[in-house]
């Protein structure tokens, strides 16, 4: 027999769909809301109602946004000729945390995954070309995951803007060894990844 009732069940059961949340964790944050004095289940209630009515995509980098073109795409400041292609729109957070990248983005939502059933036509691939061909970029930044799926997708793109006879860099970010790590400890792919990307002494 249930010790819960069944709406704390029910919101138990809601709250273990989050990514990284468990029985324990779930439960512990329910009975947590439950208890709360503040009305924090009040405040959480409304802030998500507004996230679903209010939330939509970028029209023009498929980002998140609340207003008619994300923030990013409407700063004046930012730079109209490079646009960092990411898989989803956490991925335009940590770039944007590093304070460095000043250029534009395009979210695909996805990767090309054919074992998942994922191929081309089901990410944002054929807007970013549309995208290219009206505007004046220069050059494209794929910043996919150094997994399978994200090489895949990286040299989908570059075929793509090949194919489509774009005048336009196509760079892929590098990775493989991080800094204060160190050689022995690194798997496979993390030092086949470094080989890959290496640079010479100019670039440096």
């Amino acid at each position: 027999m249930d010790p819960y009732p069944k709406p704390l069940r029910d919101l138990i059961s809601q709250l273990k769909r989050l990514p990284g949340i468990g029985e324990k964790t779930a439960t512990r944050l329910a009975l947590f809301i439950l208890a709360d004095r503040a009305n924090l289940s009040g405040e959480l209630s409304s802030c998500l109602k507004r996230v679903s009515e209010q939330i939509h995509l970028c029209p023009v980098c498929f980002n998140l946004t609340d207003s008619q073109r994300c923030a990013i795409c409407r700063n004046p400041e930012r730079d109209p000729s490079l646009i960092c292609v990411v898989e989803e729109p956490s991925d335009v957070l940590a770039l944007e945390s590093a304070h460095v990248y000043r250029g534009l983005y395009h979210v695909l939502h996805g990767l090309i995954s054919p074992l998942s059933g994922v191929g081309p036509e089901d990410i944002r691939l054929s807007e970013l070309i549309e995208r290219i061909r009206t505007s004046q970029v220069s050059e494209v930044i794929v910043a996919t995951n150094p997994s399978v799926e994200g090489e895949s997708t990286f040299h989908y793109v570059a075929k793509m803007l090949q194919d489509a006879h774009l005048s336009v860099n196509v760079s892929r970010i590098a990775s493989g060894i991080p800094m204060g790590g160190e050689l022995k400890y690194m798997d496979q792919v993390t030092i086949a990844s470094a080989l890959r990307y290496r640079r010479s002494l100019k670039d440096i």
